[in-house]
């Protein structure tokens, strides 16, 4: 029988896509390796290979679809001796609970030869495998009869994990609800009990969890009068407002902040700069904060560490995360072991990451994973700043700009200095007090210090 195309799962937390370009055409012949399609996640846009060798007998899917279900068909593959004849109804429903595929290190995803209708291999795998086996409960309804739209998955988990689909705004298409609304419903289902625990329960609401904000028809009739236009949220912007609401409702952030001066980077800098210009390298500033980080993370290794639920990883490789502004949102590919590497090293490939990010072409293995992360907004003449813990990361260094300011030097005497001011967000639960004080001290030897981190 024909081979249905689904769909591919191209990182772990990814539900749905964009079938962005079709790279082949019906009744063309393909070989395994050849690209069929472009899609695009919430965070980048990746190429798709098959896997088989035949004819596309059809193509279910146009481009420029949105909100494609992972393992859901788009297009069919005939095998030899096969015709279009024999596609007949295509299109099922796809598998309740996808399972992630293996990404190729350039980014490119292999096509999956689809569970053929005959019951093929892993058509029934679920069976009798214990709670991934357990079958989605009904639609539930809201308390105006209305049903409301869950993912099969979505509401698997909420009945395991004992959650209230209706007091839980989806984020899918159409106001769905899927995996990712559920995880955040529970990561924000812990404060909400602490807190009402810590009222003593008085009241007849005080175990209730707070309104998480004004729901979109509130807001829409607050503004009903007013003009306004209405952007809609892409995946990415999904992305960051959930994983930006989860980092600020379940991680202690406490903050760290030191003024560091610059003179002597500055000046070592230009040096180098003027070696390397032979070569075509330039180094900034942002290319010795990285390094800096990095270098510091091996001097304090308890603080090189991550949050893992029930545990903390303490890293030995310095893996640094540098968050890079693109047009809707941002990324933050991560330069590992980046203690190790020379700042020439650190810089083409900062340059080069920060390139296909904002072309969104990096891979997932490109952007993900890291203990620590920098944020610099000192190119916008940014003083300082508080930025906000990626999870599962320790730590994260905002950085201000370097301005000219007058201190008082160690002689006493007043001076004028270049001072950049900088702020370590720290995640209690990893990192106590005295340790990111040690963590972020070794930050600033190292800048105040160029020198001694070519040693």
């Amino acid at each position: 029988m024909p081979t249905e195309i689904l769909m591919p799962a191209l990182s772990p937390t990814m539900e749905e896509g964009t079938l962005a370009k079709w790279l082949v055409k019906e009744g063309d012949t393909v070989s395994s390796g050849d690209l069929l399609a472009e899609i695009e996640t919430d965070k980048a846009t990746m190429e798709f290979e098959a896997v088989d060798e035949g004819v596309v007998g059809k193509i279910l899917v146009a481009e420029g679809t949105e909100g494609v279900k992972v393992n859901s068909p788009i297009a069919v593959l005939l095998e030899e001796g096969e015709s279009a004849d024999d596609i007949g109804d295509t299109g099922s429903a796809p598998a309740e609970e996808p399972g992630p595929r293996e990404d190729k290190a350039d980014g490119t995803a292999k096509a999956d030869g689809a569970a053929k209708a005959d019951g093929g291999p892993g058509a029934g795998a679920g069976a009798g495998a214990g709670a991934d086996a357990t079958p989605a409960p009904a639609a539930p309804k809201g308390a105006d009869g209305d049903r409301i739209f869950a993912s099969p998955l979505a509401r698997r988990i909420a009945a395991q994990k004992g959650l209230d689909l209706t007091g839980i705004t989806g984020s899918g298409p159409h106001g769905r609800i899927v995996k990712a609304d559920v995880e955040g419903a529970k990561a924000a289902e812990a404060p909400a009990k602490a807190a009402a625990a810590a009222a003593g329960g008085a009241g007849a609401g005080a175990g209730a969890a707070m309104p998480a904000g004004p729901s979109t028809d509130a807001v829409l009739k607050m503004y009903a009068d007013r003009d306004y236009e209405e952007v809609k949220l892409d995946g990415m912007r999904k992305t960051i407002a959930a994983r930006l609401t989860e980092a600020k409702q379940t991680i202690p952030h406490f903050y760290l902040r030191r003024d560091i001066k610059l003179d002597a980077l500055m000046s070592f800098r230009a040096q180098l700069n003027k070696q390397l210009e032979s070569r075509g390298v330039k180094l900034s500033v942002n290319d010795f904060i990285i390094k800096a980080c990095a270098l510091a993370l091996q001097q304090v290794p308890d603080a090189n560490a991550v949050w893992a639920g029930d545990r903390v990883l303490k890293l030995k490789p310095s893996d640094v995360a540098v968050a890079v502004a693109i047009e809707g949102g941002l990324f933050t590919p991560v330069l590992r072991d980046a203690d190790s590497k020379s700042l020439s090293s650190l810089s083409g490939e900062m340059k080069d990451l920060a390139g296909r990010a904002r072309d969104r072409k990096l891979a997932p293995h490109e952007y993900q994973g890291g203990s620590f992360a920098v944020s610099n907004l000192g190119m916008f003449g940014i003083d300082n700043f508080d930025a906000v813990i990626n999870p599962p990361h320790g730590a994260i260094l905002a950085v201000g700009a370097g301005v000219k300011k007058p201190v008082v030097g160690a002689d006493g005497q007043v001076e004028v200095a270049t001072v950049m001011s900088v702020t370590l967000s720290v995640d209690h639960r990893v990192i106590d007090g005295a340790l990111g004080a040690e963590l972020l001290q070794a930050i600033v030897d190292g800048l105040e210090n160029p020198m001694a981190m070519l040693a």
